[in-house]
């Protein structure tokens, strides 16, 4: 007496199909820029990279004190002008302009094609002194935003709201200063450049479909035996 067989079960229609579905963008994606090749370190060091070493020539550190009070003193001369603002506005003016001029605009504005594009996609605070990190230059640009900082806290007599903007101001300019994000670029809602779609779980064939075989078209033919009467009739 042979046991009954075990039902089939029939995959077609629990199992889902080969489909493909676009990668959905990331919130926050960390890219590095710069690979540090030798093509580009020849092209950089080819010639002086003169967008960047202005940095180091005599009265560049002086220069950001001279803007500083200059800037203090124009914001003076308004109208209804107190000295809590007034502090307020040329801490932020200086931070927005430094971070524009020393980490967002990229590349080199003038005879980029000298350098063979070595520095695109670089900020002028990763081009100061190649690359290198605490030298005399970048611990200038570092120290006078705290300076200031400390400064106008100090004349806004610790306002706790002009206090949070000039820190959060702050904070912003000095996080891109750190080593540790040297060749980093932050990318919100970075869409997914590779093309590849994620595949899903691939689907069975059904249960009760049988092997598929060759058509009678594509079998092949007969053999034809050929002897001597086909050339003889010839």
């Amino acid at each position: 007496m042979t046991s009954p067989r075990p039902p089939r079960l029939d995959l077609s229609k629990s199992s889902p199909r080969m489909t493909h579905r676009p990668r959905r963008p990331s919130i926050v994606k960390v890219e590095q820029v710069g690979d540090r090749s030798v093509e580009d370190v020849l092209d950089q060091n080819t010639y002086v990279n003169n967008n960047a070493n202005w940095v180091n020539a005599k009265g560049a550190w002086l220069i950001h004190v001279v803007l500083i009070c200059v800037g203090k003193i124009i914001i003076d001369t308004m109208p209804g002008m107190s000295t809590q603002i007034s502090w307020t506005l040329v801490n932020l003016l200086y931070l927005a302009l430094s971070y524009l001029m020393f980490h967002w605009v990229t590349g080199i504005p003038f005879q980029s094609d000298m350098h063979g594009g070595a520095y695109d996609d670089l900020t002028l605070w990763e081009q100061i002194d190649d690359g290198a990190q605490y030298t005399p230059a970048k611990k200038w640009l570092f120290s006078v935003p705290c300076v200031l900082f400390l400064a106008s806290t100090h004349y806004t007599n610790y306002n706790p709201w002009l206090f949070a903007v000039n820190f959060t101001a702050l904070f912003l300019v000095l996080i891109p200063k750190l080593p540790q994000l040297h060749r980093q670029r932050v990318r919100f809602l970075a869409e997914d450049l590779s093309g590849i779609a994620t595949p899903t779980t691939a689907s069975f064939p059904p249960s009760g479909s049988s092997t598929p075989s060759i058509s009678k078209s594509m079998s092949s033919p007969v053999p034809v035996i050929i002897t001597e009467e086909h050339f003889q009739n010839r």
